[in-house]
């Protein structure tokens, strides 16, 4: 049956347990795993709380729900009950209801939007000056309104034209210019703040219900929060209740110690209350390993795409999602004693496990993320937008990961792909925010735009 394949794969990915949702709808285990199996049905009235749990619209539910009932009544096995009359007449309205949108500024190839795609949102529009990103960005979101340009050229009224009624607006605008040191008066004058005035000008045009700012996690505390209170104050002065915190993405099932400052403003008149940073839901650490492991066997594979294995892990699961192909794998080994270097350094350890003979000079200054090589029993560093430099190295080979290992340490699902030069692919997979990150609050916000 429909309704409990799926109720089985939305619990799966979120990584519950029977008993979790069991106790949720007030029922015993085994009548919740006879629903998953399809040999028993729940009622109408369960399906508000089974969404909430399985952090899904409810009218995806339902459409599940009155198709198996349909099925079976087709099949002879039960009669048309009220509660089905019900839904076909007072709920068809709601099951052909559009999917909340979204518009990502300074979009880059698409990690917020993909978080928010897998939360059941539709991305309408992209915009970004990198032209590989953004070419990434359509090849992945192929309904969307692409703009490869420089966001201070496109007009109000383009801005109606292609983004009218979105419901939700996120991206990372550059907010560096915002100090205590200038006087309010100057700010739109400051350089470094006109991308962020202009991420507003978009909020002041369309009037989304909710905007998403990510930015680096600094921003909270530098200048004594200064830059934390004047986006709040501007946000707020245009009609939205403004929280903000910082995340760790290894909280929300992604591979990699990465920390972001995350702002979410939600509309006055949509809700009163601040974003409930505490509701979002947390998931079980995910190991480099479990991660990138199963790759190991193409080392020397020179095949373009690579036939997916089978998933030995729920994270694999996740990344595969059906696709039948690794691509964007493409193995590179740095210069011979580079490789020699690295070959010195344990997992988890760095640079200081080199031997002093092995560098062009004696220095003790390096940072401790130089030549690291990735642990597979613990998360990644944070993936960082370049490979030259050689920041961070793969668990047992002597090489830098490749953008698809590098990418599954982001959170990308195997289906997502990178366009350009691998320069830019790394640059890509770099700069984006993890996509389950991403969905993390956009489970939450999808709540309160429901409401």
């Amino acid at each position: 049956m429909l309704f409990g394949k799926r109720i089985k794969e939305l619990r799966e990915s979120q990584k519950l347990p029977q008993r979790v949702v069991a106790d949720a709808l007030e029922i015993t285990i085994p009548l919740y795993s006879r629903v998953e199996r399809g040999e028993r049905t729940l009622s109408k009235s369960h399906l508000p709380k089974l969404a909430q749990v399985l952090n899904v619209e409810e009218n995806e539910l339902l459409k599940l729900y009155l198709a198996d009932q349909v099925a079976l009544v087709l099949d002879g096995q039960i009669e048309i009950y009220n509660d089905v009359l019900d839904i076909a007449k007072k709920d068809i309205t709601n099951m052909t209801k559009h999917k909340p949108t979204v518009l990502d500024l300074f979009c880059g190839c698409g990690g917020i939007s993909s978080g928010f795609e897998q939360s059941g949102y539709k991305i309408i529009g992209g915009i970004d000056f990198n032209d590989k990103a953004t070419e990434t960005f359509a090849y992945n979101f192929k309904e969307a309104k692409v703009l490869c340009t420089d966001i201070t050229t496109v007009t109000d009224e383009q801005i109606t034209e292609y983004y009218k009624g979105v419901d939700v607006i996120v991206g990372g605008p550059p907010c560096q210019g915002f100090s205590s040191a200038n006087r309010w008066q100057k700010e739109l004058e400051d350089p470094r703040n006109k991308l962020f005035f202009e991420y507003l000008r978009f909020v002041k045009v369309l009037k989304p219900k909710v905007v998403m700012i990510e930015n680096v996690r600094g921003l909270l505390t530098r200048d004594n929060g200064y830059a934390k209170e004047r986006i709040t104050t501007l946000l707020s002065e245009m009609g939205y209740n403004v929280n903000m915190t910082v995340l760790d993405a290894s909280d929300y099932g992604v591979p990699q110690n990465r920390k972001r400052a995350i702002f979410v403003a939600i509309r006055t008149d949509l809700a009163t209350e601040l974003f409930d940073f505490e509701s979002l839901v947390k998931l079980p650490k995910v190991t480099v390993g479990e991660a990138i492991s199963e790759l190991y066997a193409f080392e020397t594979s020179k095949d373009k795409k690579i036939a997916t294995p089978k998933a030995t892990n729920e994270y694999l699961e996740y990344l595969h999602d059906g696709s039948t192909h690794i691509t964007d794998h493409e193995v590179k080994y740095p210069a011979e004693i580079v490789q020699k270097r690295i070959s010195f350094v344990p997992q988890g350890g760095n640079w200081a496990s080199v031997p002093e003979e092995l560098w062009p000079n004696n220095r003790k200054n390096r940072h401790s993320s130089a030549y690291k090589r990735l642990n597979p029993n613990d998360q990644s560093c944070t993936i960082d937008t370049g490979n030259a430099h050689s920041n961070y190295f793969h668990p047992i080979y002597n090489r830098i990961p490749t953008v698809r290992e590098s990418a599954r340490l982001q959170s990308f699902k195997d289906s997502f792909h990178f366009v350009g030069a691998r320069g830019s692919q790394y640059r890509q997979v770099g700069n984006a925010v993890p996509p389950l990150l991403a969905k993390a609050v956009a489970d939450q916000i999808k709540k309160i735009i429901k409401k």
